[in-house]
């Protein structure tokens, strides 16, 4: 089904503000309580919103450094994608994992508390990590920009 402006400028203040009441929401959406009511039930039902988060932060949980892995496999087979997949979802410190198009065949992107906890990550598990042929680790000096919001 298509979206409509309502729905959104819905989808826009959900994204930023998850425990928006209701009633908010639909001051905010000119719309009546039950009427938004119903609308944000159809968005989840047809999964536009597939999730209510806590966004965290890494700084005061101690996890202020973000390292982006490239990997390169040692082949491009299927089995050799999925065992890499499957391996990759139980690292804990790996937040993304991406199946790239271009010289990488996965970009990661890691959190850690600083160089000596990522060099323990890197040992203790992307080392081990089936297929890989070749790692590139590069350090993110400053989070320039940072959002979870798509452009709606």
């Amino acid at each position: 089904m298509a979206l409509d402006e309502t729905d959104r400028r819905i989808l826009r203040v959900l994204q930023r503000r998850g425990r928006i009441s209701n009633a908010e929401l639909a001051t905010e959406a000119t719309l009546s309580a039950s009427a938004c009511h119903r609308r944000v039930q159809r968005l989840e039902a047809e999964g536009y919103v597939r999730d209510y988060v806590a966004l965290l932060d890494a700084r005061k949980l101690d996890l202020p450094t973000t390292v982006f892995v490239e990997i390169k496999l040692s082949a491009q087979a299927d089995d050799v994608l999925e065992a890499f997949e499957t391996a990759v979802a139980r690292v804990p410190a790996v937040l993304e994992c991406h199946l790239m198009a271009g010289t990488a065949d996965y970009i990661l992107k890691v959190v850690a508390e600083d160089t000596e906890d990522f060099a323990r990550i890197h040992r203790q598990y992307l080392t081990r990590l089936p297929g890989v042929a070749q790692m590139q680790s590069s350090f993110a000096l400053r989070t320039v920009f940072k959002t979870t919001a798509l452009p709606v």
